[in-house]
């Protein structure tokens, strides 16, 4: 899963031909679930809409989940529905996309797939400097939905470090909240965002301004494991890590249908 900002091309199109070159070797070998990112935009006032570029590479089976956009979609895969959002197309009460995320969360059932992860570009809760408060009005629209839902985990990128929550609504520590994961650390050509808020708030349980990447193992239907990697260590070395538990096993949520 890739939370958005994908090539870099910002409108240099051979870029995006060198990076698919690039990326071939693992992108041939597993699925990449990608959402869109600021870099992706690529619009020009009047003359080009945006996201030709992105729409036109990356695939993703949007059609499939009844969402009107290649912009925001679901899938399923090892008892986990997982929402890619996009942060840069409508996302207001009287949005497509908010009224296509509506039908697609009623149709979760936590029977068959008992993890609910979402992912998008703009993380909602982040405690660092860069980009400071611009998640705020998407999360305003769309936070008491996925509330309402039991969403577990939401992983967003954007940010250019790493930081993790404990169960958090509104700024908040709720037991019934979502655990938010910002991994923008992936490697970008801006450097990493080294200025965090002082002092930490409560809701945030790790951060650090480090380029890595996360792994996510979903053990059964109740516990998952997350652990994060800094660049600079061996493989075998998490430098943060958590054990989560599912919010339908802490009875936060009922299984079955819900909203």
């Amino acid at each position: 899963m890739l939370p958005g900002d994908l090539s870099y091309a910002d409108y240099v199109q051979h870029l995006w031909d060198t990076f698919g070159e690039l990326v071939q070797p693992l992108a041939s070998a597993r699925p990449w679930m990608v959402t869109e990112g600021n870099h992706e935009r690529e619009s020009i006032p009047l003359l080009k809409s945006g996201f030709q570029a992105y729409n036109a590479r990356w695939k993703m089976p949007f059609e499939e989940s009844g969402s009107p956009s290649n912009l925001y979609y679901s899938f399923e895969v090892a008892g986990v529905h997982i929402i890619m959002l996009g942060s840069y197309t409508d996302y207001g009460k009287d949005s497509e996309q908010y009224n296509w995320l509506k039908a697609d969360l009623s149709k979760v059932d936590r029977q068959r797939t008992p993890w609910l992860l979402v992912s998008l570009h703009v993380p909602w809760h982040n405690s660092n400097f860069a980009h400071q408060g611009e998640g705020d009005d998407m999360m305003a629209t769309m936070e008491p939905l996925l509330y309402a839902s039991g969403v577990d985990i939401l992983i967003a990128g954007h940010v250019h470090a790493y930081e993790r929550s404990v169960r958090v609504k509104n700024g908040r520590v709720d037991p019934c909240g979502i655990v938010h994961i910002t991994i923008g650390d992936g490697g970008n050509r801006e450097g990493l965002a080294h200025r965090y808020h002082q002092p930490k708030p409560e809701w945030s349980a790790f951060r650090e301004a480090s380029f890595g990447h996360g792994e996510l193992e979903i053990v059964n239907s109740t516990h998952a494991y997350w652990g994060w990697h800094r660049n600079d260590d061996d493989e075998p070395v998490k430098s943060d890590s958590v054990w989560i538990n599912s919010l339908v096993s802490s009875g936060c949520v009922a299984s079955g249908n819900l909203l």
